[in-house]
């Protein structure tokens, strides 16, 4: 490792006792990002809620920005919400199910994309499935077939979190627009490991977290809106910072905040903020590109070493179609995972996978190191 990797690298602690390859569940907590929470409750602790004016509201609307920033998208266009579902949940109320009944989604996508609009059932919406024919992709074909006249949105991940294979989300785009009908992206699994700018890609709302390549822990989630989509938008599902004026305290009217802003919800989580704006600094020092090239040779290891091995992978060999998602069959991957942990490699399961997800602090010796621990583990021609 040059120099600069060498500094990247320790702001992670934990790479001290383990190699982490989970990235895509959590990404550890950085030294920076210890350091600006510690800053929070210092400013809690000697100034009560007197920091709200002080401090809080500031690097409220600094982490929009930021978001802002990342997004290629306007501050207007930002919402901070507490997490994706509950951004999923306020686009959800925003439809007239009486009009436009049909939602798409895949097979292949975060339960939450699903739970969000079958909750909504009983007022109109009529969930689809399209069904990826070999379990680690959607063609756009299948899509087009589904979304028609009747079609009020297509919900589903720019990339899929069982398989890290990103989706042409401008194409579907065009897909929805072409018959009338709003393109919703979760974007969990994509933003912060690859380059994206949400204005040119033309998906009408989008939704993400910091835990995981934005370095930036749990408790923060954002929803990007579209200006003009956003404007038209009457959430049901809204919360006291959702207005114009929140700090008016009006009981009585319902004025909606401006752009995004209106699927606000209540107090946030001052301390993920804090975490979140030092996750988000980390990676506009390192750039998304050479974070996404990196991403590329380590996950790309991974893969060819597992093949070699002959294991059954369940995502796209080259690493050009994934994020470094990399996952393997297995009939026991719980056990799986359990074994690597106790000789130091920490991965995660999902239903029938062993799942690696390696970040720009990892190195090539510590994919060779994972795949000599996983050859023992392999079960031949495993089929799940």
């Amino acid at each position: 490792m040059d120099k600069d990797e060498k500094a990247w690298r320790a702001e992670f602690p934990i790479t001290e006792r383990f190699n982490y390859l989970n990235n895509c569940s959590l990404t550890p907590l950085h030294r920076r990002g210890r350091e600006r929470v510690e800053r929070f409750l210092a400013e809690w602790t000697e100034q009560g809620g007197r920091a709200w004016y002080d401090h809080w509201i500031a690097e409220y609307e600094k982490l929009r920005t930021d978001i802002a920033n990342l997004l290629g998208a306007e501050d207007d266009e930002i919402a901070i919400e507490p997490n994706v579902s509950a951004g999923l949940v306020g686009i959800a109320s925003t439809f007239d199910y009486t009009k436009r009944p049909k939602v798409v989604i895949s097979d292949l996508d975060f339960p939450t994309d699903g739970h969000a609009f079958l909750a909504v059932a009983p007022r109109g919406a009529q969930v689809e499935f399209v069904r990826s024919p070999d379990r680690v992709r959607v063609p756009l074909e299948l899509f087009e077939r589904a979304v028609d006249e009747t079609t009020a949105a297509v919900c589903t991940g720019h990339v899929y979190f069982t398989t890290g294979w990103i989706q042409d989300v401008r194409a579907l785009a065009q897909i929805c627009h072409r018959k009338g009908a709003v393109l919703v992206v979760d974007a969990y699994q994509s933003i912060g490991a690859i380059p994206f700018d949400v204005a040119a890609s033309g998906v009408d709302y989008l939704v993400g977290g910091t835990l995981k390549w934005l370095m930036g822990g749990p408790g923060i989630a954002f929803l990007y809106a579209r200006s003009g989509v956003a404007e038209r938008a009457r959430p049901s599902a809204v919360g006291w910072w959702g207005v114009k004026e929140p700090f008016a305290f009006d009981v009585e009217h319902l004025d909606y905040g401006t752009g995004a802003r209106r699927f606000e919800y209540g107090t946030p989580a001052v301390a993920a903020i804090y975490a979140a704006r030092a996750g988000l600094e980390l990676l506009a020092e390192i750039g998304i590109d050479t974070v996404r090239e990196r991403h590329k040779l380590l996950s790309q290891r991974l893969v060819e070493g597992a093949l070699e091995q002959g294991w059954n992978i369940r995502c796209p060999r080259d690493a050009g179609e994934r994020t470094p998602i990399v996952t393997l069959e297995h009939p026991d991957p719980a056990s799986a995972v359990a074994a690597l942990r106790a000789s130091g490699v920490i991965c995660d399961t999902r239903p029938g996978l062993i799942r690696l997800s390696p970040h720009h602090f990892n190195t090539l010796e510590e994919m060779d190191r994972a795949l000599a621990l996983l050859e023992p583990l392999r079960v031949a021609h495993a089929v799940v």
